[in-house]
C-alpha cells in the first residue's frame, strides 16, 4: 500500500502570528508565544500550523508587505526562535508551513528603495513594474499606465514625482515585482532553501497565481470587476515558476509541500496549476464563500472534487480565514434564534472534517469567536479601510487577537494585565476563553477536540477518497458518505430523518432518529 503524503489529509491550524500569543507584553503576538501554545495545538488535535508572515516589514498589509524575506521581525523575535520553533513543532509532532509572498515586496525591501533612488530607465527598476503615464495625442499626460485596479481600493499604480507610474495590485506600500527578470526569479528560490533548510514543511505561497501580467498591459475596459483573471492573474507563464519551485522542494525530504492561494475562472485553471511537477494543493476558496444552504454546499463540494480529479491531488477546504469574516457570524444569515452561528458553525465543522483532502482552520474557530464587527475607527489598520475612506470596514475583526484566560482584556494574550493589545478585545468574550471552555463538554473546544481525534480515528480507518451522494431526506439537507462514514447536513429548521447506522458525533441532540434543524452528524454504519 502506498504511503499518503502528511498534507494530503491533513488537518493545518492557520496562526496569524501579531494575534495568536503574546510573550514579550508587548501587545503582539510573537514567535514565542506561538512556541508556548504548541501543547494546545496538539491537544487541539492538528497535524500542522501555518504562519502567517513573519519577516521585517513596516506592516502596512499585515506583514505581507516583506522587506527582508530571510529574517524575522524583532516585534516577532528572532531567527533563533523561529529555529526553536521549528525543533518545538516537530517535537510535537506537528508540521510548519510559512507563508511566502513573492507577487510584491514592501515599499522600504533594499530593491525598491534602489528603484526609486533611481531615474527612469534605470536598470534598478527593471526588478519592479515601473511604466510610464498614458500620453493624451497633444503630448499631456492624462493618467496612470491602464485602468487596473488595486484590490484594496483605488488604481493599481502609484505616480512618482520624476513621472513613472509603479504597479501595486495592493496596497501602495507593496510594489509588483517584475517576474521576467532574473534576478526575482533566482531570489525567491534562494528564499526557499533558506527556509527549508531550516526545516520548514511547506509554503504557503500568497496570490500565487499573480506573479506575470499581460505584457501589453492593456486595459480592462468593461472586465475591470473580472480583475482577478484573464490579464493580470492566472497567465501561463507562472506555471514554469512553480515547476522550478517544485523541484526545489523534491530534493529535500520529508514530503516538503507549497500549496497555493489561487483564484481562477474555472475548474480548468486551477487545475493546471496542481499538475503533477508544479504545486501539491491549491486552496479552494467557495466553500468558504458559499452561504448557509444545502444547495450551495452540494454545488461547492462536488465542483471542488471535480477540479482536482484530473490532477490526482485532494481538495482542500476552509470555512475562515485572516482575509474573511468569521463564519460564526456569517452564518447568522439567513437569521434564526440568537446562538444560531454557532450551532451552524458546529455543523459546518462536521460536514469540512467528513470531506477527503485537506482542512485548513483559522485561529479561534475552535473557541466559537464571531467577527468583531464593532471595532474602533481608529483602531482599524487594514489598508482595505483606509484606502475605502471607511467604506469598507476591511479585515482587522478577523484578526483581533486570541483569548486564552481571565476575565478582562487582554484575557491571557498578554503576559501582564496591563497590556493593550493592538486590536482592543471584547468584553463579551470572558465565556469564550479557551480556560473558560477547558473542561466543559459542551464547549465549542471540546467538540473541536473531539470531532478532530474521531477523524484521526476514522481515517487510520482508511476512508476512501470518493464520495457517494445517497439520497438526501429533503432539499435542505446534505447527505454524503465515504466508505462507512455518512455526513448529514441538516440546513433547515425542521427535523430531518437519519439514515441507520450508529451516531457517532453530532452537532445537534439526535432523538428518535432525528437531526434537528441546522445541524450535522456523522453515522458509521455496521459492516466492518
Amino acid at each position: 500500500m502506498t504511503r499518503s503524503p502528511w498534507w494530503r489529509n491533513a488537518v493545518v491550524y492557520e496562526v496569524y502570528v501579531r494575534s495568536f500569543a503574546d510573550s514579550g507584553g508587548d501587545g503582539e503576538g510573537d514567535l514565542q508565544g506561538v512556541r508556548s501554545r504548541l501543547p494546545y495545538l496538539r491537544e487541539l488535535g492538528v497535524d500542522a500550523l501555518w504562519l502567517t508572515p513573519f519577516y521585517p516589514s513596516p506592516l502596512a498589509d499585515g506583514g505581507y508587505d516583506v522587506a527582508d524575506y530571510t529574517g524575522v521581525d524583532p516585534r516577532f523575535g528572532t531567527i533563533g526562535d523561529f529555529d526553536a520553533l521549528v525543533a518545538d513543532a516537530h517535537a510535537h509532532g506537528l508540521r510548519l508551513i510559512i507563508d511566502i509572498v513573492p507577487n510584491h515586496t514592501s515599499d522600504r525591501h533594499p530593491w525598491f528603495r534602489r528603484a526609486l533612488a533611481a531615474q527612469p530607465g534605470d536598470p534598478a527598476r527593471n526588478r519592479y513594474v515601473f511604466r510610464p503615464g498614458r500620453i493624451r495625442p497633444d503630448g499631456r499626460m492624462e493618467g496612470p499606465p491602464n485602468d487596473w485596479p488595486s484590490m484594496f481600493g483605488g488604481p493599481a499604480w502609484e505616480r512618482l514625482p520624476d513621472g513613472q507610474w509603479y504597479l501595486h495590485l495592493y496596497a501602495r506600500e507593496q510594489p509588483d515585482l517584475n517576474w521576467r527578470h532574473p534576478d526575482v526569479r533566482d531570489a525567491f528560490e534562494d528564499v526557499l532553501r533558506f527556509w527549508l533548510d531550516r526545516g520548514v514543511d511547506g509554503f504557503r505561497i500568497d496570490v500565487a497565481a499573480g506573479l506575470f501580467k499581460d505584457p501589453a498591459f492593456a486595459d480592462l475596459g468593461a472586465d475591470a470587476r473580472h480583475a482577478l483573471h484573464g490579464r493580470i492573474y492566472s497567465r501561463p507563464e507562472a506555471h514554469g515558476v512553480y515547476r522550478d519551485w517544485r523541484r526545489i522542494l523534491d530534493s529535500y525530504d520529508g514530503d516538503r509541500m507549497a500549496v497555493g492561494e489561487i483564484w481562477t475562472d474555472s475548474p480548468g485553471d486551477l487545475a493546471k496549476f496542481l499538475r503533477p511537477d508544479e504545486l501539491h494543493q491549491a486552496f479552494q476558496f467557495d466553500l468558504q464563500l458559499a452561504p448557509w444552504s444545502a444547495p450551495a454546499f452540494r454545488d461547492v463540494i462536488k465542483a471542488a472534487c471535480a477540479a482536482v480529479a484530473p490532477t490526482g491531488a485532494a481538495p482542500t477546504w476552509v470555512l475562515s480565514s485572516h482575509d474573511m469574516p468569521r463564519h460564526v457570524t456569517r452564518y447568522e444569515l439567513p437569521p434564526g434564534p440568537p446562538g444560531i452561528g454557532t450551532a451552524r458553525a458546529r455543523a459546518a465543522l462536521l460536514m469540512l472534517l467528513a470531506l477527503p483532502g485537506s482542512a485548513y482552520l483559522y485561529q479561534g474557530e475552535e473557541l466559537g469567536l464571531p467577527e468583531v464587527e464593532d471595532l474602533p475607527d481608529a483602531a482599524r489598520q487594514d489598508p482595505i479601510s483606509r484606502r475605502t475612506g471607511g467604506r469598507q470596514p476591511g479585515r482587522d475583526g478577523c484578526r483581533v487577537p486570541i483569548p486564552w484566560s481571565g476575565t478582562k482584556e487582554p484575557f491571557g494574550f498578554s503576559p501582564d494585565d496591563g497590556v493593550r493589545p493592538w486590536l482592543p478585545m471584547p468584553a463579551s468574550w470572558a465565556s469564550l476563553t479557551a480556560e473558560a471552555q477547558d473542561g466543559d463538554p459542551a464547549s465549542m473546544l471540546a467538540f473541536y477536540r473531539r470531532a478532530l481525534a474521531l477523524r484521526r480515528e476514522l481515517l487510520d480507518g482508511g476512508l476512501p477518497e470518493e464520495i457517494e451522494w445517497p439520497d438526501a431526506p429533503s432539499d435542505a439537507s446534505v447527505v454524503f458518505r465515504r466508505g462507512r462514514l455518512t455526513c448529514v447536513v441538516n440546513c433547515s429548521d425542521a427535523p430531518v430523518r437519519l439514515p441507520s447506522g450508529e451516531v457517532v458525533l453530532a452537532s445537534g441532540p439526535c432523538d428518535g432518529g432525528l437531526l434537528p434543524g441546522d445541524a450535522s452528524a456523522w453515522i458509521i454504519d455496521g459492516e466492518k
